[in-house]
Parts: C-alpha cells; structure tokens; sequence
C-alpha cells in the first residue's frame, strides 16, 4: 500500500521555476486582499490568488473544473491535483494509478489553460495511521508551498473540494479558507470513512464559509458550521444547447443503432450504477439500444452479455453534444444508497441542456429539479422510460428550462455570499 519514500525525492528537482511566467499572468491586486475593509459582491474573486484542492484536472469536467475555470479569467488559480481519499487496492486500476501518480510527481508545473496551474504532489495513499498522516501534512505542504513561491502566491483564497486536504488546511497563509462540499464522501465504498469524516469535521470548523451542492449535504454539514450556504450545481449550457444545432452531427458510434437509443454518460462505478435496474432496461427494451459512456469502474459482465448494451467507454468532454443528439431519452440509473441521496448530479442539467427526457431513480436533488422524470422501483423507471420516448430527443423548450442556471449565475451566488462575510 505504501510507495517507496526513496522514489518520493524525484518530485523536488525537476519542479520547474515559473516565476517568469506567473509574473506575466500576475493579476492587479486590489487593496481590498488583505481583508481590511468592506467589499460589495462585484469586487469579491477578482485579483486574487487561489488555491484548489480537488480532483486531477485531467478528469471529466466536473463543478470544480467549471467553477475555477471561471475564475481563472480574473485570479490565478493553482490546482492541485487528487491527493486521495480511498484506501488503494492491489488491483491493475489501482497499481496503475499509482504509477500514473509518480510519472505526473516528476512533470513541472503546467499551465493548461491562462492563469490556471497544475501541481502534481505525491502523497502516501493512506489516512487511517497518524504517523503517515502526520508524513502527509508535512510532505504535501512542502510541495504546495513551493508550488506557491514559485508562482508568488501571496495570502491565497484556499478552496477546498477534497476533504483529505483538511489536514493542511489554514496552514498554507491563507487569507480565506473555503470548504465546497459535493458529496458524501465517507459513504463512498473503498474509504476509510471513519478516518475521513474526522478530517472533514476538523475542515468543516476552519472554513470561513462552506458551500454545499444539495439540501441532504447543508442538512449534515450546518450543524458543524452554521457559516454553510446552499449552492446547487450549475450547466455548461451553451456547450450541451450544441445537441440542438444543425451544425452538430451524430456520433457515428450511435448513428446507425436500431432505435430508440437509450444513454448514459458518466463514471460507471458501483456507487453511480445500479447494473441490475440496467439489465432490467435492456431486458424491457429488447429492439432499443442501450448506450453507456464513461469509464468503467465495476464489473459489468452481464451487461455486456445482452445485445442491445453498448459499453462505449470515456468519450472527450467536447463530443458529448454529439451523443447526446443521437440519444432518445437519457438516464439517471442511480442505486438508492447514502452517497447518491446526497449527490446533486450534474449529469440531470447537462441532460435538459442538451434537450433530452431525463428518467432518473428517486434522487432527492434530481427531484427538486421538477423537469425529470422519477422511477421508484424498476417497474416504475421502465413506464417512465416509455413515457418519455412518446416525445424523446433532443428538444429546445426542454434546453429552455435551464438556460438561466449556468456556471456564470452560479459563481454570481458564491460572490454574494463571500461579501456578506466581509
């Protein structure tokens, strides 16, 4: 379980100094940074330098990736990789990660897109044990704070979607500590969740304000801090409204399936999926077409056994409009457990933006939604399914219903909720 310390010192000497590059991005640093006076909400997240614990950047976008690419327009942010929070196994996905990790350790620092930066730190992937906790503190503060140096972070917005990250949190000169809590994390399957929620608890009590994506998640995390606001996910909208365009083409994976097409996009994993409801679907759906794409995280053998599954595997963020035109109704097949009755999916706006019927399982923020279709039990999803299908694809007055819940307005929310804090 425990990597090599010898091959830990790898990462320091080829670090690349970037100071050159950061002082060309530098932003102008308003007066307003040290927090000395009162700002209205337009002057909040603007001039600053952020800090973002999250997952790997080079993952599906998720709400951090769309949050802080926003950001980046007028703040430097330096994102910090996954650092973990699930217990590694001796399996090929796991070793493989691992070795992932420590060829990422040895790259510089990058800069995918202006003014947002990429640390790659190594971590022991493991929170049970407090000497290797207390070796993870040291270790990853030792990278992020040189990350900083070179980049001339000055008394960084510390912005944390990683509960793991807790452990260093407030120890880094922060002027402002953020926790942004989308899920459940200890009810995830493979964590030490004991172990977790701890590290979660003692982040919950420094945040200055935490930010929650679903009413289950402010239920839980207000009674620790009552400085917790409600901020539901936004959309990538003009990006799914493409499933709409002329413009945009088929995929030609799913062009010539026999109809109606049926689909999934998303982390296929045990949490997200629930593969009997699945071959339920198929096995009702007999002439449909069943499409999945995402990585595959579980075992799907008795999917893949039906002729009408197709298991397409990750597909690039940019050509999802192009699935999603070709799909006639879209799925939300999550199984009822803690983890899921806390989620908000994202997938629920990015489908309605791309026009499709949602059919979900009975998903508490999905629900809130009032534009999707609920399935209680197996039965009940394959009626809804049906119901859906009687005015399936994609459809703009559907696209319509969230058109006003972009990334944009959902920033706007946090920025006002930042100024009540000065």
């Amino acid at each position: 379980m425990f990597f090599d310390l010898a091959l830990i010192g790898v990462a320091f000497p080829t670090m690349v100094e970037t100071t050159d590059k950061s002082a060309r991005h530098a932003m102008t640093r308003e007066s307003a940074t040290d927090g000395r006076r009162a700002i209205g909400a337009s002057d909040v997240l603007r001039g600053r330098d952020i800090l973002c614990f999250s997952h790997d950047w080079s993952g599906d976008p998720l709400s951090k990736t769309h949050l802080m690419r926003l950001l980046a327009r007028q703040n430097r942010v330096l994102w910090v990789n996954s650092i973990g929070y699930r217990t590694p196994s001796v399996s090929k996905q796991d070793l493989g990660r691992a070795l992932r990790k420590l060829r990422a350790a040895v790259t510089p620092l990058s800069e995918p897109e202006p003014n947002l930066f990429v640390l790659n730190p190594l971590v022991v992937p493991s929170y049970a044990h407090p000497t290797v906790t207390a070796f993870n503190r040291r270790f990853l503060g030792y990278q992020v704070r040189r990350a900083m140096r070179c980049l001339r972070f000055r008394r960084p917005i510390n912005w944390v979607f990683n509960p793991a990250a807790g452990m260093i949190a407030g120890e880094l000169g922060e002027s402002q500590l953020i926790y942004h809590c989308v899920d459940e994390y200890s009810a995830f399957s493979g964590v030490r969740a004991r172990a977790l929620a701890a590290m979660e608890r003692q982040l919950l009590r420094k945040a200055a304000l935490v930010i929650v994506s679903s009413e289950r998640l402010y239920e839980t995390k207000a009674q620790v801090n009552p400085r917790c606001v409600l901020v539901r996910h936004g959309v990538d909208f003009h990006h799914f409204r493409k499933s709409l365009e002329p413009t945009t083409s088929i995929s030609s994976e799913i062009a010539h399936l026999p109809r109606p097409v049926i689909g999934y996009f998303g982390l296929i994993a045990s949490d997200w999926v629930d593969v009997r409801l699945l071959l339920h679907v198929a096995q009702s759906f007999p002439d449909a077409s069943l499409v999945m794409l995402g990585k595959i995280a579980m075992n799907v053998d008795e999917l893949e056994r039906l002729p009408n599954v197709h298991l397409l595997g990750r597909k690039p963020y940019e050509t999802l409009p192009n699935y999603c035109k070709g799909f006639d109704v879209a799925l939300i097949p999550f199984p009822i457990n803690q983890a899921t009755l806390h989620s908000n999916p994202l997938k629920a706006r990015e489908y309605l933006a791309a026009g499709l019927p949602v059919v979900s399982t009975a998903i508490p923020e999905v629900e809130a939604l009032h534009h999707c279709q609920i399935g209680e039990n197996p039965e009940s999803f394959v009626r809804e399914i049906r119901r859906a299908l009687v005015d399936g694809g994609p459809k703009a007055w559907r696209s319509d219903t969230v058109r006003t819940e972009g990334w944009e307005a959902r920033l706007e929310e946090i920025r006002r909720h930042l100024a009540d804090l000065q």
